[in-house]
């Protein structure tokens, strides 16, 4: 079958390849996701891999001269690879290879090999496919294990063995579960049997190479896909197991609780629709896991989770730091979302009184409207009424927060008077009394006892140092 390349915007760049290995007697193929993607008629990868059955290097060196002789090669000895940046595209020459994989590691021994070899050890039959730059046949799909039929009926299925290909190198499990997710594929059936066969061998990937497709995984259209998926086939287990404890739903005396696992996939969905912040996404998945341990029955109250969010927020830490996951700004804004993740639905269903709301835009800040999407994805019940009921109160509260936010101007809070000036009144040091009435100051404000400005705040000052026993210079 051939492929025409004739439209392809990268045309004149696969001439420039292929005349290259001509002068050097190489053979050459694009191969993996571009021949995928590129058959899939989805957007064009700016990542293009190359393989030659000679030396990859040799090829990109000649390559990257042809284009400039100025553009550079890193080159990667220990893998026989070497990468060209060119424009907005990475361009990865490859000398096409044989593995084979020891029981420990997922680091194979490498020879040289035919082009048929190296399209074996890939890890789908949909990324095994390669098109011919070579003279006599460019354009040519090379498809030894019929790749094109399984894009076409939306099937992941591993060229060879599946229990060997995902024993082999392990990460290929999660790679399945993201092409699910991600494309919209199923796995087959016996490549799935295998993933369940193989799922302990997830322990010898890092961390970091698994959260690189987990996260894929969540940024997906529908998350919930691959979560699933992780699920059934008992990885989730192994890479999150906080997630598999919210599963099921216990009985007392005829009351039960939802089952939180599957009530936190529908929530992560429905965030999903709204917004493609990533780590918004990760607060869903999280904004319930403080529910397994600290559930309890109480008698004549039914089941309670009392502290939950504010054990979650702990919680946040403590896997972001086993996931390998960023532990800056990043993990704190999800701790911050977890925490608050309950705090404007009391304020729904109570009748919320200023001060309420006043410590709630404090406490949110900036990420007030992200909470606020949090919570409207959390709204999973199926009575229409109810969700309708929800979401009015939610506008309610909306709009209550705006006019509170207009009037003092507690966001983002800056104190009206600062450390400083107070010193300078009380021609103190910096000590304990300077931090307590500061906070004096932050309180009285937000229980609304003063307004958010500067002369009203002074006075207040004056009059609480007085019970501390200070007086004004």
């Amino acid at each position: 079958m051939k492929i025409n390349l004739s439209q392809n915007k990268n045309l004149k760049l696969f001439k420039i390849i292929s005349e290259a290995a001509e002068r050097n007697n190489q053979s050459v193929y694009i191969v993996g996701g571009y021949v995928r993607d590129l058959l899939m008629k989805r957007k064009a990868s700016t990542d293009i891999d190359f393989v030659t059955e000679q030396s990859g290097i040799e090829l990109a060196q000649t390559v990257a001269h042809d284009i400039d002789p100025k553009l550079k090669v890193s080159v990667f000895k220990t893998y026989g690879t070497a990468m060209i940046k060119y424009k907005d595209l990475e361009l990865e020459f490859v000398g096409a290879r044989k593995e084979s994989y020891t029981e420990n590691s997922r680091k194979p021994e490498v020879e040289g090999g035919t082009l048929e070899d190296d399209q074996k050890r890939r890890d789908f039959t949909i990324n095994a496919m390669a098109i011919s730059l070579n003279k006599d046949n460019f354009g040519e799909l090379i498809d030894p294990f019929n790749g094109i039929e399984d894009l076409e009926k939306g099937i992941l299925r591993t060229p060879l063995e599946p229990a060997q290909t995902y024993s082999d190198d392990p990460l290929r499990m999660m790679r399945a579960v993201r092409f699910a997710s991600t494309l919209h594929f199923n796995i087959e059936e016996n490549s799935l049997q295998a993933i369940k066969q193989e799922a302990e061998r997830i322990k010898i990937v890092s961390m970091e190479r698994i959260m690189v497709e987990f996260n894929k995984i969540m940024l997906s259209e529908k998350p919930s896909v691959g979560l699933k998926l992780m699920e059934q086939t008992g990885l989730l287990k192994l890479v999150i197991p906080e997630l598999i404890e919210l599963k099921g739903v216990e009985e007392v005396e005829g009351q039960t609780h939802k089952d939180n696992f599957y009530h936190t996939l529908e929530v992560v969905d429905n965030i999903s629709v709204n917004t493609d912040n990533l780590w918004l996404r990760w607060s869903a998945l999280l904004h319930d896991i403080g529910k397994a341990p600290t559930k309890k029955f109480v008698e004549g109250t039914g089941w309670t989770f009392h502290g939950h969010e504010f054990l979650g927020s702990k919680m946040v830490k403590t896997l972001f730091q086993r996931l390998k996951l960023p532990l800056g700004s990043d993990m704190k804004y999800v701790q911050k979302m977890v925490k608050l993740s309950s705090r404007p639905i009391a304020l729904i269903t109570d009748d919320a009184s200023d001060s309420a709301l006043r410590r709630l835009l404090f406490d949110a800040g900036e990420n007030l409207e992200d909470l606020f999407t949090l919570c409207k994805a959390d709204i999973t019940t199926k009575n229409s009424k109810k969700q309708e009921k929800f979401k009015k109160n939610f506008e309610y509260v909306a709009v209550k927060i705006k006019e509170v936010e207009e009037k003092d101007q507690v966001r983002n809070f800056q104190p009206p008077i600062t450390g400083e000036e107070i010193m300078e009144m009380f021609n103190l040091k910096p000590g304990r009394e300077i931090g307590i009435l500061k906070e004096k100051v932050k309180e009285a404000i937000l229980e609304g006892e003063i307004p958010n400005e500067k002369e009203e705040a002074t006075q207040f000052v004056i009059a609480e140092a007085e019970k501390l026993g200070l007086t004004i210079q």
